[in-house]
């Protein structure tokens, strides 16, 4: 793993459409590989897929047809801390989670993000919402993840 920078920054807009969280999977991707320990990076793809198809599929976009993500890494001496962010258009109800049978096809996919991230909230301003994930460095619930050293 790198020890580059303390801090690093992002932010990238994306289509509001299918294509959004491909291409948002893939920066982030190239952007953390080395850089995170792949378990981590794993689950960054994952929960940042998760944000950006939820936006796509309900809630408006942005000025231009977008979708904004950003993401923040800071190395610590515990390990990386990142927090992922994901701002659209707003929608009226705002994401919850909600119950799914086990044969429903969707209604998941807050639950995984709750799951594998450290926290996750929504903040809303008149341009619309923004949902974040945190993941802390080497959080109890992740017992194979260790810090880069």
């Amino acid at each position: 793993m790198s020890t580059g920078p303390p801090e690093r920054s992002w932010c990238v807009v994306v289509p509001h459409d299918p294509t959004g969280a491909r291409l948002a999977r893939h920066r982030l991707a190239d952007e953390l590989t080395g850089v995170v320990p792949p378990i981590l990076l794993a689950d960054l793809v994952a929960v940042l897929a998760e944000l950006v198809g939820n936006a796509v599929r309900h809630a408006d976009a942005l000025p231009g047809g977008v979708v904004r993500v950003a993401w923040r890494l800071r190395v610590t001496e515990e390990g990386p801390s990142i927090q992922l962010r994901v701002t659209d258009g707003g929608s009226g109800a705002g994401p919850c989670m909600r119950a799914a049978s086990p044969d429903a096809a969707d209604g998941r996919g807050l639950h995984i993000v709750a799951g594998l991230a450290s926290g996750w909230g929504v903040e809303r301003d008149g341009l619309g919402q923004s949902v974040w994930a945190r993941f802390d460095p080497a959080p109890a619930h992740r017992p194979g993840l260790v810090a880069a050293g």
